[in-house]
């Protein structure tokens, strides 16, 4: 019997997703990956312009159809300047703090096809030399890239293959604990297209009916705002984002649990949709927790600003250090993949 969560290959296929780098604007590789899985499980897709997938699975109504969106893109950086000693100056791709990746292994993504190791560093690193070494800004101005190889002028750099505009992806530095805890960067928003593919497998095996037909989208360009405001269906009725749950003070989300939001940033989630949301996860012992993110977007909030006339929810694993070294628990994936289940096998409200 197929279940609605199949742990191990959740987990792998969450692995392959987070090792594979995908700052937004360079995710032909996570994408092509994501092609691979659907060709496996033999569902059709289309690609759009932009580089997204939405696979189809059709249902009894075919005039009333859902979608559920994840997506693939990560934060990143592009190298904004070559600096005299070798060293590269960063700009931000996505948002997040300096403070979360300082420190941190990275891969430059040269036009070549060529791929450089570096760290990302404060220039005032050494405390044997600067005397403000744990106090300096944490800034664009104050970080850098040291690059994994002889070089110290930007002559070298560039002979490297190196330029400005050139993609940097951060280590993800993926760990399974014993007692189910999974820690990665990118978790934001992989674990959710690792669920969105189960699920898709997890129907196709089962060869369930829905009652509805349903587009699983997966965008690449969520992370700087625009990734599923365009190609959604016209008959779509209903859009879920499928994104992690933001962790911290005043909030009820856990690592635990599937999180539902009811606002954020962009304002209420369409507030019958999110209840019926609710209403399943009380009906199928799905533990949740509702919550409002205040500094966070989504997918979905971006197709309402595009104007599309939808319904629209948000749900999925809670995320802890969110932007930062991220981790959840097996425990969360397993309650985000019931309430999927339970959502897409259900009927629509009228």
């Amino acid at each position: 019997m197929t279940t609605a969560f199949d742990e191990k290959q959740t987990i792998g296929l969450l692995k392959k997703l987070v090792e594979t780098p995908s700052p937004s604007g360079y995710t032909e590789k996570v994408m092509k990956l994501i092609a691979e899985e659907l060709d496996d499980i033999a569902v059709p897709y289309k690609k759009t312009n932009k580089g997204a997938i939405i696979a189809t699975i059709e249902g009894t109504d075919t005039a009333r159809h859902r979608l559920l969106t994840a997506h693939t893109d990560t934060l990143g950086a592009m190298v904004k300047e070559i600096k005299s000693d070798g060293r590269l100056k960063l700009d931000m791709i996505g948002g997040f703090r300096w403070n979360a990746v300082e420190g941190e292994y990275c891969l430059i993504h040269t036009a070549s096809g060529k791929e450089v190791r570096g760290t990302i560093l404060m220039h005032q690193t050494s405390v044997h030399v600067y005397k403000n070494a744990g106090t300096a800004e944490r800034s664009a101005a104050n970080i850098e890239v040291r690059i994994d190889e002889k070089v110290t002028d930007a002559k070298g750099t560039r002979a490297l293959g190196i330029e400005v505009g050139d993609f940097v992806s951060f280590d993800p530095r993926f760990e399974v604990t014993d007692n189910g805890f999974i820690k990665s960067r990118h978790l934001d928003d992989k674990a959710s297209t690792a669920l969105l593919l189960g699920l898709i497998r997890s129907l196709k095996d089962g060869k369930v009916e829905l009652p509805h037909t349903t587009h699983f989208y997966i965008s690449n360009n969520e992370e700087i705002g625009y990734g599923g405001n365009s190609n959604i269906p016209e008959e779509t009725v209903e859009y879920i984002a499928v994104d992690m749950g933001a962790i911290g003070d005043g909030q009820t989300s856990d690592e635990y649990t599937v999180s539902i939001c009811a606002k954020d940033s962009s304002g209420p989630y369409h507030y019958a949709l999110t209840q019926q949301l609710t209403g399943l996860c009380k009906e199928g012992n799905i533990p949740f927790k509702l919550d409002i993110y205040p500094f966070y977007g989504s997918d979905a909030s971006a197709a309402i600003r595009a104007g599309f006339d939808v319904k629209h929810a948000l749900f999925g694993p809670g995320i802890e250090s969110s932007h930062a070294l991220e981790r959840t628990h097996t425990d969360s994936l397993k309650a985000s993949a019931q309430l999927l289940r339970a959502y897409v096998v259900s009927a629509m409200m009228e």
